[in-house]
């Protein structure tokens, strides 16, 4: 038989041999995306939702990695793209001992002093617990719980459908996340800042000389002398506490979802409890609304509008955070998306060799595999 003859033959074969491992591949696939599903909805159902960034991120990954059999090298490419989330997370949590370390006090005052002038003397958190909480959780605090835990979740969430939709898009917005979350870690050290809940259970005498982790921030607000530097609550709902209380944690008893109060209470036991402002719940939560801006449909951008504002309402009436945090995190969000923007418009300049060009709001194109609905 002649190597003509043997030519389409071996072709075939060939053919035959990658159309069947192709088939194998997709098989195998499929198997590790159902052991995944089925792994995470146990563990979501005997030991809660994962409110937990690192066990979120090892849920993401896992299941991008068993998504992308098959897929050449894009397994191998999970690790290398999603690594800078791990050691963003790290050094969030070693920059807890960073302003100790520099040596800059921690402001205790300034906050109060700019929250009491732009409402003409009036302690926003205070004067919301006054009139809201009552003594057990109401139904919208499951939504206050849920909007707070979402800083820990969706930016993730988004993250991996970016990663498996449109690499470059990904690209954008892990500048924008890195960026944003960089960009706070290093004012967290130049300028440490107690939060509302914190400053209610300490006095002025208490906090002199601006220390970063006063012994009357690990107690009760219980019997500090006219509630601490925030001010006494002058009423309240009857039955409820006549302090202010960090309950960003509450809503989440109506749901029984103790397992994430306690993973809450733990995640903030062991991060900056003084890196306030500028508020990155709030820059973060702003700074994704406007990168899914020119991203999805209309109908849904009223969401995005409703989003930054209920987590604003969230973290002053928890006490997480004062209004000046948030307007801070809102102009540092902004900063970031222009910077980014810009350094955006000279890249695709550069690369289509023209000059700078004007880009629509966002970051990046938009291809229309990415409009939501």
């Amino acid at each position: 038989m002649s190597a003509l003859d043997q030519s389409p033959r071996a072709v075939a074969h060939a053919e035959y041999s990658s159309a069947t491992r192709g088939r194998w591949l997709q098989i195998v696939r499929r198997l590790a995306i159902a052991v995944w599903a089925g792994v995470v909805g146990y563990r979501t159902v005997t030991d809660g939702f994962a409110f937990n960034r690192e066990l979120l991120l090892l849920y993401i990954c896992t299941g991008l990695a068993a998504a992308s059999i098959g897929q050449g090298r894009r397994v191998l490419y999970v690790a290398r793209d999603w690594l800078p989330f791990a050691l963003l997370l790290i050094a969030y949590d070693l920059s807890r001992g960073a302003a100790t370390l520099i040596g800059r006090p921690t402001m205790w005052h300034w906050q109060i002093d700019a929250d009491r002038w732009l409402f003409f003397g009036t302690m926003p958190t205070v004067w919301l617990q006054e009139r809201l909480k009552m003594p057990q959780p109401p139904w919208w605090e499951v939504v206050v719980s849920s909007v707070y835990m979402s800083f820990f979740i969706l930016p993730y969430v988004v993250a991996a459908v970016l990663w498996m939709r449109d690499r470059e898009e990904w690209k954008a917005f892990v500048r924008l996340f890195v960026g944003l979350s960089l960009a706070g870690l290093v004012i967290y050290a130049l300028l440490p800042a107690a939060p509302p809940w914190a400053a209610a259970r300490c006095t002025a005498a208490d906090v002199a000389g601006g220390p970063s982790d006063p012994r009357c921030m690990f107690g009760s607000p219980r019997d500090v002398p006219d509630g601490g530097l925030l001010g006494a609550m002058q009423t309240n709902q009857q039955g409820a506490h006549d302090w202010v209380e960090r309950i960003v944690g509450r809503g989440w008893g109506n749901l029984h979802l103790h397992s994430a109060t306690a993973l809450l209470d733990q995640g903030q036991a062991s991060v900056n409890l003084v890196a306030a402002i500028p508020s990155l719940h709030a820059g973060m939560t702003a700074a994704v609304s406007a990168f899914l801006w020119t991203r999805v449909r209309p109908r849904w951008r009223s969401l995005l509008v409703a989003y930054p504002l209920i987590m604003a309402f969230t973290l002053v009436y928890t006490a997480e955070h004062y209004v000046i945090d948030i307007l801070l995190g809102w102009v540092l969000a902004a900063v970031v998306v222009t910077g980014l923007n810009r350094y955006e418009a000279r890249r695709r300049g550069r690369s289509s060799g023209v000059g700078e060009v004007d880009l629509p709001e966002g970051l990046g194109h938009r291809p229309d595999s990415l409009r939501t609905g």
